[in-house]
């Protein structure tokens, strides 16, 4: 999620035209390095390529999760509702051992209905939704607004005595960031030789002690501004476009704010904070009404499979994540990565193979909320490091894992041979980030050759981040992310209120579902495993003679 991607040419359009039709030209490139060639690859290939692409059921699939179920916010009631679905349709397709695997999240949280409006000086419906995990307002709130940006603790002192009976907007309003290039963008040959760069490892022993006090904050500043007296508060959506977002992650058990917060679109935001500047204040109403959900405070990883004849030779795996933000219906982030899984376990099944290693797909929980889905598997199956504070919430988990040491492995570390992630949206998939492992390069490229006509031919240096392979490198494990078309994922889908089915790409899916069904296939099949990196130990810091700057230690 925090790759910076961008031409899908109409002689390669015609070439995708052409494979549809004739499956058996893809594959007659040089065979893979990791195993000898008699055919059977190239034949189960050809397999892959004609029922996912003549066949395919990547978009009924979709169908079904985005118009059918919608948003799946972890824990909330369309979540459970999706992590159903998912369960039969793995069964349904003949997938084996298909299951579900809990582990301790929160509350779920849903949004009933919201409304905010300017009532003076003139009346407005203003462009906003409630922050995940913030609770009702019990009716209507109506109150004048202050302007009053909080961004750290040091702040509080200055707004003591000011905020009785107010709605506190607590961002900058900013001047608005209009567009200077196009929102929807293919990857051209200038961006692979961008990601094509080795990036030496940094690491900054204190900077992961910055980054758990803004984790943290959202419950300190519910505590200022309930003991002065605010009714509510309101922050800026951070994209201009009318675009919302909702992101909130005070999600723990016994830990409820005590006030109602709301997202107010930038542009909406920005004619509230001139109006307050110039005055008089105006006045706002919020109508918010959630629900908190404690049935169960478990999130749940979905698991599938395909037996390996090998038990022995371990497995390979595939995932995405499947859980979204409210905002919008969660289609590029993250149910296109997951349709897409889903659709390779598919094509795998129905042709009723049985590869030498156990093929495993999963659909992830919770990783909006700090990769929990993704890390409860590592801890459970893979390997464990100190625990985190007794206090740590999702994110604070998330940003500290990676600096505890040592690392134990589990009895399971070594039986993960690959894993491959899907969470860049839903553009075609043109290669891999081999995350610094200049090893596992030539095995991948292998893995890739027969789809390099369909645009996936590059194995770049480049590493990724914040999305569900990290655990897994972060103790030495072969996982990856695929390079994509960003199409307008960053630009004004990711988390928004606009990212619905109405943006997936059909042909895009298509192309991927096929060529992570064949390299899973490969993977599963492959004499030879990626090479592993040494078993990371603590490092040291990469510039010993750095001074704190005091403005990033004030809370």
């Amino acid at each position: 999620m925090i790759r910076n991607l961008p031409k899908f040419s109409p002689q390669s359009l015609k070439k995708s035209l052409l494979f549809a039709s004739l499956p058996m030209l893809l594959v007659v490139g040089q065979p893979s390095l990791a195993q000898k060639s008699d055919g059977k690859q190239e034949e189960q290939t050809a397999q892959i390529i004609d029922e996912g692409l003549n066949r395919s059921e990547v978009m009924i699939s979709a169908h079904e999760l985005l118009d059918g179920i919608g948003a799946r916010l972890s824990n909330s009631p369309q979540m459970r509702q999706a992590e159903a679905w998912a369960v039969q349709k793995f069964n349904g397709w003949g997938l084996k051992n298909v299951r579900k695997e809990g582990f301790e999240f929160g509350r779920g949280w849903s949004i009933t209905s919201s409304s905010v409006k300017m009532v003076s000086p003139r009346p407005i419906t203003l462009t906003a939704i409630p922050v995940a995990w913030t609770p009702s307002t019990n009716g209507v709130i109506t109150s004048d607004i202050i302007v009053a940006p909080i961004s750290k603790k040091a702040h509080f002192d200055e707004w003591r005595g000011k905020l009785a009976g107010k709605i506190v907007m607590i961002s900058l309003p900013g001047t608005g960031n209009e567009p200077t290039r196009p929102a929807f963008r293919r990857l051209q040959g200038d961006d692979f030789s961008r990601l094509d760069e080795f990036r030496q490892p940094t690491h900054d022993p204190k900077a992961n002690d910055r980054r758990l006090k803004r984790a943290e904050f959202a419950e300190a500043l519910d505590a200022f501004l309930t003991s002065e007296g605010a009714v509510a508060w309101a922050r800026r959506a951070r994209r201009d476009g009318k675009l919302l977002h909702g992101e909130g992650y005070t999600h723990r058990v016994g830990r409820t704010p005590n006030l109602p917060g709301v997202e107010i679109s930038a542009e909406d935001y920005r004619r509230l904070a001139r109006l307050a500047k110039t005055g008089p204040a105006p006045t706002i109403s919020i109508n918010s009404n959630v629900q908190f959900h404690d049935e169960d405070t478990k999130a749940y990883n979905i698991i599938a499979e395909i037996p390996g004849s090998d038990p022995k030779a371990g497995y390979v795996m595939a995932g995405g994540h499947f859980d979204s933000w409210a905002g919008g219906d969660g289609a590029v982030d993250n149910a296109s990565g997951s349709v897409t899984v889903m659709e390779a376990a598919r094509i795998l099944s129905k042709m009723k193979i049985r590869p030498k290693r156990t093929i495993r797909f999963i659909l992830w929980a919770a990783e909006e909320q700090g990769l929990l889905g993704s890390l409860a598997y590592t801890e459970k199956h893979l390997a464990s490091r100190p625990p985190a504070p007794a206090s740590a919430n999702g994110l604070a988990r998330f940003f500290g894992w990676g600096n505890r040491f040592p690392i134990t492995k589990k009895p399971g570390y070594n039986d993960m041979k690959a894993y491959f992630n899907m969470d860049n949206g839903s553009g075609k998939l043109r290669g891999i980030y081999a995350e610094g492992n200049a090893a596992a390069k030539p095995i991948l490229s292998s893995w890739l050759s027969p789809f390099n006509s369909m645009g996936a031919s590059r194995v770049v240096a480049g590493p990724t981040g914040s999305t569900d392979h990290v655990f897994m490198q972060q103790i030495g494990l072969p996982a990856y992310q695929f390079i994509q078309d960003p199409l307008d994922y960053f630009a004004r889908l990711h988390h928004t209120n606009v990212d619905t089915l109405d943006h997936l790409r059909p042909a895009d899916l298509r192309q991927a579902s096929v060529v992570l069904a064949g390299i899973l296939l490969q993977a599963a099949n492959s004499e030879k495993t990626i090479p592993l990196r040494p078993l990371p130990t603590k490092p040291t810091a990469t510039d010993p003679f750095k001074y704190d700057d005091p403005d990033d230690l004030v809370e």
